[in-house]
C-alpha cells in the first residue's frame, strides 16, 4: 500500500507545483520539463537498466542453477543457519533462501552490484516459495529487503575513484566514515525490523554473529586505514573479483564432479534471467517515472531550502545542509543521488566539508524505493507491508549517522 501512495503522491504533487508556477508566474517550462522527463524516463528505465540487466541476470541465475544442483548452496545455508534462522525463523534451516542472501550481502559488501542484483531476485523468489501470501511481502521477505537497502559495502570504491577524478587531495579519506555509516545503518536497519516482528536479537547466536562482523570490518578497517588509495583501490578490484570468479568456477567444478550436467542446468537457470526483467519492467517505469515527474516540478529544490530554512531557528551549525539534496535522493534515486553528489563537490570543491559530506551520505544507504520496485515487482508482490517504512526510518538515521561522521572527521 506505501507504494500504491507514494507513486500517485509523486504525480499529484507535480500537477500541482507546475499549476501554481503557472498560476503566480505564467510560467509554462515546468510542464514542459515534467513530460519530458518522464518520457525520458520511461526509455531510461527500459533501455539503461532493465534490458542492461537481462544479460546480467541470464548468466548470473544459469550458475546459480548449477551451484544448486551440484549442492553449494545447500552447504552454504547449512553453514549460516544457526545466524539466519533468529533471523528469518520463516524460513528452514536447510533452505536455499539461506544460501542465496548470503551470497548477496557478500557481493554487495564486496561492492558487485551487478552481481548482487541476480543472486537478491533469486533470494527473494525462494523467500516468494514459502510465502503463504503471494501478493503480501512475508516477514522474512522484508526482512531480506531491509537489510538489503541498507547498502552494507566494506570498499566505497567509486566514490573514492569519483573523488580522485575531481582532484581530492587525500580521496580515501571519506573511506572510514563511509563504512561505518553504512554499518550503523544496516544495525539499525535490523534493529528496527525486529522490533516490528518481534525477534528477540538478545540470544547467544545473534550476538556472536554480529560481534564477529563487527570484529572482522574493524581488522579491515584498521588495515586499509593506513594503506595510500592506489593499494586500497587494488586490494577491492582483486578481492571482490577474484571471489567472484572463485564463485563461478567453484561452481562449474562442483557441477562436473558431480556429475551435473553443467551447461544443460546452465540454460535451465538463465531461462529465468529473461522472465524475471520484463516481470519487473512495469514496477521499475512506474516507479521511476513518478520520481522523475518529483524532481522536475522542482518539489525537491522547495525541500531542501524549507530544511534549510527550519534548521536555521535551531542554533546548530548548519553547513551540512548544502548536502542534503544528496541524502534526500538516495532513497530514491541511485544515479540521481550520485550526480548531485558530483554536482556538490564541483561547487563546494571535493576537499570542502560539504564535499565529503555527500560522499558520506551517498556511500551510507542503498535506493530503499527502487529496491523496492525491483525486489518486490519480480515476484508480484503488492502489499508490501511496512518494509518501506523501516527502510526508509533507517535511511534517516543513515543520515543523521552520516551528519555526525561529517563532523567528528572533516568539521
Amino acid at each position: 500500500m506505501a507504494l500504491n501512495y507514494i507513486f500517485v503522491a509523486f504525480f499529484v504533487i507535480a500537477f500541482l507545483v507546475a499549476t501554481l508556477k503557472f498560476v503566480l508566474t505564467g510560467d509554462v517550462t515546468t510542464f514542459k520539463a515534467i513530460v519530458e522527463g518522464m518520457l525520458d524516463m520511461s526509455e531510461t528505465a527500459v533501455m539503461d537498466i532493465a534490458l542492461p540487466l537481462t544479460g546480467v541476470m541470464t548468466f548470473f541465475l544459469g550458475i546459480l542453477n548449477i551451484g544448486e544442483k551440484a549442492g553449494f548452496i545447500n552447504v552454504l545455508a547449512r553453514l549460516i543457519g544457526p545466524f539466519f534462522n533468529k533471523l528469518f525463523p520463516e524460513v528452514p534451516k536447510d533452505h536455499p533462501a539461506n544460501g542465496q542472501m548470503i551470497m548477496n550481502f557478500s557481493a554487495n559488501m564486496l561492492g558487485l552490484d551487478n552481481a548482487a542484483t541476480p543472486f537478491g531476485l533469486k533470494a527473494m523468489q525462494s523467500l516468494q516459495d514459502l510465502n503463504p501470501s503471494k501478493d503480501t511481502a512475508s516477514n522474512a521477505q522484508i526482512m531480506f529487503l531491509v537489510l538489503h537497502t541498507s547498502g552494507l559495502q566494506i570498499i566505497p570504491l567509486t566514490i573514492i575513484a569519483q573523488r580522485a577524478i575531481l582532484g581530492a587531495t587525500s580521496p580515501s579519506d571519506v573511506f572510514i566514515p563511509c563504512v561505518v555509516g553504512t554499518y550503523i545503518t544496516t544495525v539499525v536497519a535490523l534493529i528496527i525490523t525486529a522490533f516490528w516482528q518481534r525477534i528477540n536479537l538478545w540470544n547467544r547466536t545473534v550476538l556472536v554473529g554480529l560481534g564477529s562482523v563487527t570484529g572482522l570490518m574493524a581488522l579491515a578497517l584498521w588495515y586499509l586505514a593506513g594503506l595510500p588509495k592506489e593499494q586500497i583501490e587494488t586490494i577491492s578490484i582483486l578481492t571482490g573479483n577474484s571471489i567472484l570468479l572463485l564463485v563461478v568456477s567453484g561452481f562449474l567444478l562442483g557441477g562436473l564432479y558431480k556429475k551435473v550436467n553443467v551447461f544443460e542446468a546452465f540454460i535451465e537457470g538463465a531461462k529465468g534471467g529473461f522472465a524475471t526483467t520484463v516481470t519487473v519492467i512495469p514496477y521499475l517505469v512506474g516507479l521511476l517515472v513518478a520520481i522523475s515527474a518529483f524532481r522536475n516540478c522542482g518539489a525537491m529544490d522547495y525541500l531542501i531550502d524549507g530544511l534549510k530554512f527550519l534548521f536555521s531557528f535551531t542554533g546548530l551549525n548548519t553547513d551540512f545542509t548544502d548536502a542534503l539534496p544528496v541524502a534526500l535522493m538516495k532513497p530514491l534515486s541511485g544515479s540521481g543521488a550520485r550526480a548531485l553528489m558530483i554536482d556538490a563537490m564541483k561547487e563546494f570543491g571535493p576537499d570542502s566539508f560539504v564535499g565529503r559530506l555527500v560522499c558520506i551520505f551517498q556511500g551510507s544507504a542503498d535506493t530503499t524505493l527502487y529496491i523496492v520496485a525491483l525486489y518486490f515487482g519480480s515476484v508480484g508482490i503488492k502489499n508490501t507491508r511496512y518494509a518501506i517504512v523501516a527502510g526508509l526510518i533507517a535511511d534517516m538515521v543513515g543520515v543523521i549517522a552520516g551528519i555526525w561522521l561529517g563532523y567528528l572527521f572533516f568539521h
